[in-house]
């Protein structure tokens, strides 16, 4: 299913990413060395009843899961990249930290992810492979206009992290968002130009670059979500909603 917004619905999903990029910022700033992530997953389900939505996440239960997901936020620490299932660890000095959150509020949903380095002491390659993520980002938003088409805004991001040095997964990426977190069209984090559903405005999509230092094979943790690097490698993982509009991408889930 592809949704097309109308400008109410937009207007909603702008109250929606606000809220999933002020929340990503509060937990980040109590992301600190010492803390738990059970704690981060505590905190995020009061954020999100304080504000009047509600989880994407909680009773999220897809095929590539085992059974409903049953926590507020993904965590994903070093080798972990994807769908970070929150657990009794506490974060320490160096670690490398994943958020990533998807909320409803008034019936539209909104998606994103951030990766930063716990403590004073960042490693050099750490923050190489997130600021790539980043402009990777940056790359397909900048390609995202109406009349452009998916495999634009895959080629952006796939030229940016293999420019990089990074291998590149294709088994999961960005999409399609509205009513619901996870729709059509899927924007695969590498692809040819010129191909692909053509874009509109109204459309709604959650732009995901992920890598692993150095592989793109991902192994699926005991608890049946959480996805590692094959290797043992860190990871990064930055994520933003965007809007189709007439003039270009609008970013929603930037904080407030």
């Amino acid at each position: 299913m592809i949704e097309i917004l109308n400008a109410e619905q937009l207007h909603r999903a702008r109250e929606t990413g606000a809220l999933v990029g002020s929340i990503l910022q509060s937990l980040k700033r109590r992301a600190v060395v010492g803390v738990n992530l059970l704690d981060l997953d505590r905190w995020t389900k009061q954020l999100i009843e304080n504000a009047g939505a509600e989880s994407c996440y909680v009773d999220y239960a897809p095929s590539f899961g085992r059974g409903p997901f049953g926590h507020y936020v993904c965590t994903a620490v070093n080798d972990a990249v994807l769908h970070g299932m929150p657990h009794d660890y506490v974060l320490a000095d160096g670690d490398l930290l994943t958020l990533d959150l998807a909320v409803t509020l008034q019936g539209v949903a909104a998606d994103a992810a951030i990766s930063f380095v716990v403590g004073s002491h960042p490693a050099t390659e750490d923050l190489a492979m997130i600021a790539a993520t980043e402009r990777a980002l940056a790359a397909a938003i900048a390609a995202a206009r109406p009349g452009a088409r998916i495999g634009d805004l895959s080629h952006a991001i796939g030229s940016v992290l293999s420019a990089a040095g990074y291998p590149i997964n294709l088994e999961f990426g960005g999409h399609g968002i509205g009513s619901t977190m996870h729709q059509d069209p899927h924007v695969a984090n590498d692809g040819r130009a010129g191909r692909g559903y053509r874009l509109r405005p109204g459309l709604l999509l959650a732009l995901e670059p992920w890598v692993m230092a150095d592989t793109d094979e991902l192994v699926t943790d005991a608890d049946g979500w959480t996805l590692r690097s094959a290797t043992g490698c860190r990871t990064a993982h930055t994520e933003h909603t965007i809007a189709i509009t007439e003039d270009g991408a609008e970013i929603l889930t930037l904080p407030r």
